[in-house]
C-alpha cells in the first residue's frame, strides 16, 4: 500500500480514534488517506499550537496516547510549545508532522524547516523517515516509546515523497510481555527505604503526576493509609488521592495550602511518590533538605538525585515499590504528628464568607454544585490556576489537566477540546482561564461551537495579567508594566460571535445562577467573571523555605 495508508493503518493498529491537526501542502497526502476513514476522528483546531494542547489534553484524559499533526515549516514549528508542554508534564504524545521531499531536503526548499533538530531538546525521541521501508515500524516504535516508562511526546517527520511511496504493511502482532522482577540491589535499598520509613517521627508523603500516569492511585491509597501517613500532591499530583481523603493536607509549593507547607517543612522523613522535587515545589531547595531524609520512588532513574542528593532512591514500576514497601508494618505511634497537623488545618482553614464575587469563592461553589457528579477541570496558566488547585474538589485521577513544568499560558481552552473528545457524554468539562491566556487561544471557540462540545468555560476577567502583576508586587516594588489591561474587551460578545451562549456576572448571586443554568445546559456556555485585582495568598518568599510566607497586608 502506499506511505500515507499505511500511516493510516498502523494508528488504527495503535488504537487512535482521534487525531488533531492543520493541513498544508507536506501533511496533505496523509489528510486525503485519512478522507475515507470512520473510525477515526480528524478534528482541525484553528492553530497548530492548539492541535498540540488538544492532543495533550485527549492524552491526560484519557491515558491513551494523543495524537496530532501539521504540515512542514510553520506548520511544524507552531507544535513546538505543546510539544514541550508535554515534554515537561511526561505526557504520552505523538506529534506527526509533513516534511519536504527527500530530493529537497537541506536545500531551503518552501516551508523546509529542520523540525528534528528543533525538537530534539523537548521529545523523548523524534525520527525523519526518509526510507518507506523504515516507515511501519518507526511509527509502531514511536507510539511504544510515548507509553513506555516515563511517558513523553515523540515526533515523527515524514517528506510527502515517502507518503506516495510503496510501502510493505504487515498487521502487527502483540507480544505478552513478562512484569520485570526486581534486582537483589534494588531490594537492598527497598530494605532500606523501609527501615527509614518505620522509624520516622513525623513522615509525609507527596504525591506527583506519576501517581497518576502509572495508575497506581489505589495503591498510594492502600500505602498511606496503612501506615497512616498525611499525604500532600504536587500541582501535577492533583487528583492522585481523593480530595475528601482524610489524609490529604492538599496541594503544596510555591502557592500550596499552609498546612501542606507547614508539614512538609517540619516532617523528618519526605517520601516523594512521581515528583522530581521541583524548584515550585521546594523553594531553597538547602533549606527544604534541613534535617530531613528523603525517599524517592519514580519510574525513571535520571530524576533520583538530580535535585534532592541524598534522597534513597527507588526507581522502577510504582505499584511493585509500593506493594514491597507495604510488606511491613507500621511501628511508629504518629499521634503526636497528627495533632500538630491538625492544629495547622483547623489554624490555616480558608475562610469563604465575601462580600463581592472573588474567584476562591466562586470555585468553591463550582466545587459544591458538581460534588458526586462526573466533570473534569482543565486551566490556564496563572492567578486563576493556582486558586482552582487550592479551592476546587479533585475526587478523581485524570479530572484536573493544567499546564505544570512549563507554565503555557493558552493550553487550558484547547486541552479542554482534547479532554471533552476523550471523554465524549460520559464526563463534562469546566474549563477556567484568565483574561490573559484567553487572548492567546481563544479563538478554539469556534472549534467547540462547531462540535457543539459541552464545555463550560469561565472568562476570570480582572483587566490584568494577573500572576505577573503578583510577581511585580512582590518582587519589583509593585512597578507594574505591561501588565495591565487598559483597554477594555466585550468577552461576551467575543463569545457569542462564535454561537456560543455567554453572560457576564460581577456579583456572587449572579454567578451561582448563571453558573447553575450553565449546568443546565448541554452545549457550551461561557461565563465571564467581572472581579477586582487582588493576589493568590498563600505565597512562599522567594529563596526561603517552604513554610516562610509573602504577607500581602
Amino acid at each position: 500500500m502506499k506511505g500515507a495508508k499505511a500511516v493510516v493503518e498502523c494508528l488504527k493498529e495503535q488504537g487512535v480514534d482521534t487525531i488533531f491537526g492543520y493541513p498544508g501542502g507536506m501533511i496533505l497526502p496523509l489528510y486525503d488517506a485519512l478522507y475515507d476513514e470512520k473510525s477515526i476522528k480528524n478534528i482541525l483546531t484553528t492553530h497548530e499550537q492548539s492541535a498540540a494542547h488538544a492532543a495533550d489534553g485527549y492524552a491526560r484524559a484519557s491515558g491513551k496516547v494523543g495524537v496530532c499533526m501539521a504540515t512542514s515549516g510553520p506548520g511544524a514549528t507552531n507544535l513546538v510549545t505543546g510539544i514541550a508542554t508535554a515534554f515537561m508534564d511526561s505526557i504520552p504524545m505523538v506529534a506527526i508532522t509533513g516534511q519536504v521531499d527527500t530530493t529537497l531536503l537541506g536545500r531551503d526548499a518552501f516551508q523546509e524547516t529542520d523540525i528534528v533538530g528543533v525538537t530534539m531538546p523537548i521529545t523523548k525521541h523524534n525520527y525523519k523517515v526518509k526510507n518507506p521501508k523504515l516507515l511501519v515500524e518507526t511509527i509502531r516504535e514511536a507510539f511504544e516509546l510515548a507509553k513506555k516508562g516515563r511517558p513523553g511526546p515523540v515526533l515523527i517527520d515524514i517528506p510527502r515523497n515517502v507518503f506516495f511511496a510503496d510501502v510493505e504493511y504487515t498487521p502487527l502482532r502483540k507480544e505478552k510481555k513478562e512484569k520485570a522482577r526486581p534486582d537483589a540491589d534494588f531490594l537492598i535499598y527497598a530494605a532500606e527505604a523501609e527501615e527509614v520509613m518505620l522509624q520516622a517521627k513525623r513522615p509525609l508523603v507527596i504525591a506527583g503526576g506519576g501517581v497518576i500516569s502509572a495508575g497506581a492511585e489505589k495503591e498510594l491509597a492502600a500505602f498511606v493509609e496503612k501506615f497512616h501517613f498525611p499525604v500532600a500532591t504536587t500541582l501535577m499530583g492533583i487528583g492522585a488521592i481523593p480530595c475528601s481523603h482524610p489524609q490529604l493536607l492538599g496541594f503544596a509549593g510555591m502557592h500550596g495550602k499552609k498546612a501542606a507547607n507547614n508539614a512538609i517543612a517540619a516532617a523528618d522523613l519526605i517520601i516523594a511518590i512521581g515528583s522530581r522535587f521541583a524548584d515550585r515545589q521546594t523553594g531553597s531547595i538547602d533549606k527544604y533538605t534541613t534535617d530531613t531524609k528523603f525517599i524517592h520512588i519514580d519510574i525513571d532513574p535520571a530524576e533520583i538525585d538530580k535535585n534532592i542528593a541524598s534522597a534513597i532512591g527507588l526507581a522502577g514500576d510504582m505499584k511493585t515499590i509500593l506493594e514491597i514497601l507495604m510488606q511491613r508494618s507500621p511501628r511508629t505511634n504518629l499521634d503526636a504528628w497528627w495533632k500538630k497537623i491538625g492544629g495547622w488545618r483547623e489554624e490555616y482553614a480558608y475562610d469563604y464568607s465575601v462580600k463581592r464575587l472573588t474567584l476562591p469563592w466562586a470555585l468553591h461553589h463550582v466545587a459544591g454544585r458538581t460534588a458526586g457528579k462526573a466533570y473534569a477541570f482543565t486551566t490556564d496558566v496563572g492567578q486563576h490556576q493556582m486558586w482552582s488547585a487550592l479551592h476546587l474538589h479533585i475526587e478523581e485521577p485524570r479530572t484536573w489537566i493544567t499546564s505544570g513544568g512549563l507554565g503555557t499560558m493558552g493550553f487550558g481552552l484547547p486541552a479542554a477540546v482534547g479532554a471533552q473528545m476523550a471523554f465524549g457524554d460520559k464526563r463534562r468539562v469546566i474549563h477556567v482561564a484568565g483574561d490573559g491566556g484567553i487572548k492567546m487561544t481563544g479563538s478554539e471557540y469556534y472549534t467547540i461551537a462547531r462540535f457543539n462540545l459541552p464545555v463550560i468555560s469561565l472568562i476570570v476577567n480582572n483587566t490584568s495579567l494577573g500572576m505577573i502583576r503578583q510577581l511585580q508586587k512582590v518582587m519589583y516594588k509593585e512597578r507594574y508594566t505591561a501588565c495591565e489591561f487598559d483597554y477594555d474587551m466585550d468577552y461576551v460578545k467575543y463569545a457569542e460571535s462564535f454561537g456560543i451562549k455567554a453572560e457576564a456576572v460581577s456579583t456572587p448571586d449572579e454567578f451561582a445562577e448563571a453558573f447553575d443554568r450553565a449546568l443546565e445546559e448541554k452545549g457550551p456556555r461561557v461565563l465571564v467573571l467581572n472581579i477586582h485585582r487582588s493576589f493568590v495568598e498563600p505565597m512562599t518568599k522567594g529563596g526561603a523555605r517552604i513554610n516562610e510566607f509573602v504577607d500581602f497586608k
